[in-house]
């Protein structure tokens, strides 16, 4: 009997113990799945909406591939395929070489005012990619200021479309590189040094070698916006067609949503191969700074950053005189005849194309998109990376987080359509239909605001992640120790160390919500009136003028809220994340340790 009862208690030590689930992993693995379910409901099923769409004719009746052959079968629609791949290659490769050499001028040599020509180089971003084509109307249109630069050729067309394209992707590239470049070790150029090897191989031997992967993400980055943009090749594109503008004339114009569905599919497609191609090149890549790893400071050499500083200077000449004619034009009565001044062009409200109300709700929603969008993307971001089980699904949940990257704002709106606008949807690989509970969203404030928070999900996923992860897991440890809920320590550690990123996410989003057009241009309504439709329409119209006067307004805009977000900020955060300071930290300390000393004796 004893013999029995030892060998069972023997047994039951050697059998595996598992832990228990708490009352915290039951909330978290809840969130999670209401988190993946909210994921499903935006990208996916909108998408698998579009790919089904793409099968069936006008009727809904199911029609297999002959959509696809009778798009491949017309030679205006695979001309356009052809045009966006030739411009998305030569916007990549004039746009990559110009911001390299910006940024090596920035972080390899000495030259003064590198801060303000940081800050001249993000301009772009806060003005729609409508506003550089409408400027270089102006400057080399038919009645254009500077036309006879072009030596007769005109600037409607591929000429007009990389110009503008160059211009709006120009910031996102230089931020990448200046990245990648300022991750140098001394060590491997003393060494070029010993070794007597000239600057121009040490380039190419250490400082390319080092940046390639940085260089090679700037391509991707450039090449996806380049061939998924809609604004520049719209306005300035001529009879030069692309991909993003053939989705935009299939439906606005024709009303073939089947075929609208085909090309967006089309166009899907090499953005899905240029994101695939972008991951496993970040898998590939290895840490260039090292324990050991001297940081690099660029020594002066007058005659190199003298040649950096005029590069850089005309760079932002080029930029600045670009959005310059944008503001001068949007005040000018009527060009070329008449140049006098006027706030004629700022009358939104006698013109077509959603008055001040568009403006008004361009504003509103990017409030909604700022506030809305930081709480579901720092919420989700803490989930996937702070909950303590459920490995396996986090890893998905993270996989699916970057997919929005991957997907251009025209698709993703017409997807939104297939989805929101039918009051029955069929369940996947099945006939059993089900009435839609997101029909009433459509043509509505909230799909716009919910289409613009996952079509720029990534990037402050991202963001989140990265702040998430400078925090040590043992803060939640603790707290689990101590049988702290964890939303207290969410609450009261997580969210204030994490406070500047927070902010940055929340900038990120209203700004880009202002100036987005792909992925709203197919879902505004008569009361959601957007200013960056209305740009587009009072360019379709002939308003030159007042199109470049809103396009302006969100410039202005934009701008007025990054700068008042600085000063705003820079005191709330000298308060809240005084404990990043050394020189507070130590000061804190003293006072103690001598209050101690004196205690003692």
């Amino acid at each position: 009997m004893n013999n029995v009862t030892v060998s069972n208690v023997a047994v039951s030590f050697s059998a595996p113990l598992r832990p228990r689930l708490g009352r915290d992993d039951f909330f978290q693995g809840g969130c999670l799945i209401g988190f993946s379910a909210l994921v499903c409901a935006a990208i996916f099923l909108p998408l698998y909406a579009m790919l089904a769409k793409s099968f069936e004719d006008s009727d809904g009746n199911f029609l297999g591939f002959a959509n696809y052959i009778e798009y491949f079968n017309t030679p205006s629609l695979v001309t356009s395929a052809q045009h966006t791949i030739i411009i998305g290659v030569l916007t990549t490769i004039i746009v990559v070489v110009l911001a390299f050499i910006y940024s090596y001028a920035l972080t390899r040599s000495c030259m003064p005012f590198k801060g303000l020509f940081r800050g001249i180089a993000v301009i772009p971003i806060l003005a729609p990619s409508l506003l550089p084509a409408i400027s270089l109307v102006y400057l080399f249109g038919n009645q254009g200021m500077i036309k006879e630069v072009l030596l007769g050729h005109t600037i409607y067309g591929p000429i007009g479309i990389v110009i503008a394209l160059a211009f709006w992707i120009f910031p996102h590239t230089v931020l990448i590189l200046t990245t990648a470049l300022s991750s140098a070790d001394a060590r491997l150029y003393e060494a070029a040094v010993a070794l007597r090897t000239s600057k121009t191989r040490t380039f190419f031997t250490v400082t390319l070698p080092g940046a390639k992967y940085g260089v090679m993400s700037a391509c991707f980055v450039a090449f996806t916006y380049a061939i998924t943009d809609f604004g520049a090749p719209k306005v300035i594109g001529g009879w030069y067609n692309m991909l993003s503008v053939d989705i935009y004339k299939q439906v606005v114009g024709q009303w073939n949503f089947q075929m609208g569905a085909v090309v967006s599919v089309v166009l899907l497609f090499p953005v899905v191969i240029s994101f695939v191609a972008d991951r496993l090149v970040q898998r590939r890549q290895v840490a260039q700074i090292s324990a050991r790893s001297v940081p690099l400071e660029p020594k002066p050499n007058r005659r190199f950053d003298l040649v950096m500083l005029l590069y850089c200077v005309v760079i932002s000449i080029i930029l600045i005189g670009i959005l310059g004619v944008a503001a001068y034009a949007s005040f000018i009565k009527f060009w070329p005849y008449n140049l006098s001044l006027t706030f004629d062009n700022y009358q939104f409200d006698l013109m077509d194309g959603g008055g001040w109300k568009a403006y008004r709700n361009s504003i509103v929603m990017a409030i909604w998109t700022a506030g809305l969008g930081t709480l579901i993307i720092f919420t989700g971001a803490y989930f996937i990376e702070k909950s303590q089980r459920f490995n396996k699904f986090r890893s998905i949940l993270q996989f699916i987080a970057v997919v929005p990257l991957a997907v251009p704002g025209m698709v993703l709106g017409l997807a939104y359509i297939f989805f929101f606008n039918p009051t029955k949807f069929t369940v996947p690989f099945t006939s059993i239909e089900l009435a839609n509970p997101f029909s009433f969203l459509y043509a509505t404030m909230g799909i716009l605001v919910i289409c613009t928070i996952v079509h720029y999900y990534t990037v402050p996923h991202l963001t989140a992640l990265t702040a998430l992860k400078q925090m040590d897991r043992e803060f939640e440890a603790v707290s689990a120790s101590l049988k702290v809920p964890f939303y207290k320590t969410f609450a009261r550690v997580t969210f204030p160390v994490c406070l500047p990123a927070i902010f940055d996410i929340a900038i990120y989003l209203f700004v880009n919500a202002m100036t987005t057009v792909s992925a709203v241009v197919f879902l505004w309504g008569p009361q959601t009136h957007l200013a960056s439709v209305a740009v587009l329409n009072m360019d379709d119209q002939g308003d030159i003028a007042p199109a470049a006067a809103m396009a302006m307004m969100i410039v202005y805009t934009s701008a007025a809220v990054r700068i008042a977000y600085v000063f705003l900020t820079r005191g709330f955060q000298r308060k809240t994340q005084a404990w990043r300071r050394r020189e507070v930290t130590t000061k804190s300390i003293a006072p103690s340790s001598v209050t101690q000393k004196t205690t003692t004796a």
